[in-house]
């Protein structure tokens, strides 16, 4: 069974360790190296050419979310893991934006971060519970702020089917040969799901998705 091959990026000797030690115990998990800033990771992505890379957001030199733009707009087979310790929305949707796959708080690193590198390596994404919940609570007490309601409602069973696809990461010709349908007709659905959500990229779909508890 070929390993998940995974680059830890934290600035942090004493984390690096730990996670480390804790990726070292899974039979199916290697870490083929070790980074402390933003550029030393970029570099090591683009010589090692990893599965997946754990990154900590706040890093010297280049921080981790403009690390994490480079690496995915050279190599998109890599699948990025932001380690922060900033639950705010605009922090997230920043990395979803840049190309990560993955958002933890570094205080649930220890219980997230396998089941986080599950999900990536599967071409899905992951949150941390905590992430989820209070993305969640937030869009919900800025609908009441607005009076809006959530559009979620318009959306017909199949756009949902399809909503949650392309929030795991799903292509349109993977929504399409899923669903038995064409190409054309899932492009159509997903122009239908964005206007209908006033949605304007994938990194929002993703977000939206989180907070309706469609994936987690």
């Amino acid at each position: 069974m070929k390993k998940v091959r995974i680059i830890l990026a934290d600035d942090h000797t004493v984390m690096r360790a730990g996670l480390r030690a804790l990726l070292e115990r899974q039979p199916g998990l290697e870490v083929v190296g070790e980074a402390e800033d933003g550029r030393q990771t970029v570099e090591l992505a683009s010589s090692h050419v990893p599965d997946v890379v754990v990154m900590d957001i706040a890093m010297p030199n280049l921080n981790g979310v403009e690390a994490t733009r480079r690496m995915v707009s050279k190599q998109p087979t890599i699948s990025v893991v932001i380690l922060s310790m900033y639950s705010d929305e605009s922090y997230v949707m920043r990395a979803l934006e840049a190309g990560a796959r993955a958002y933890l708080l570094k205080d649930s690193a220890v219980t997230d971060l396998i089941r986080a590198i599950e999900a990536v390596s599967q071409g899905k994404s992951f949150f941390s519970p905590k992430i989820s919940r209070i993305l969640a609570e937030e869009y919900v007490r800025a609908l009441k702020q607005k009076g809006v309601t959530d559009s979620y409602e318009l959306l017909t069973p199949r756009e949902r089917e399809i909503l949650q696809l392309l929030a795991e990461g799903k292509t349109n010709k993977e929504v399409a040969t899923s669903l038995n349908i064409s190409v054309y007709t899932a492009e159509t659905h997903r122009g239908n799901i964005f206007q209908k959500l006033n949605l304007h990229s994938s990194a929002e779909l993703v977000l939206y998705a989180v907070r309706k508890g469609i994936i987690s």
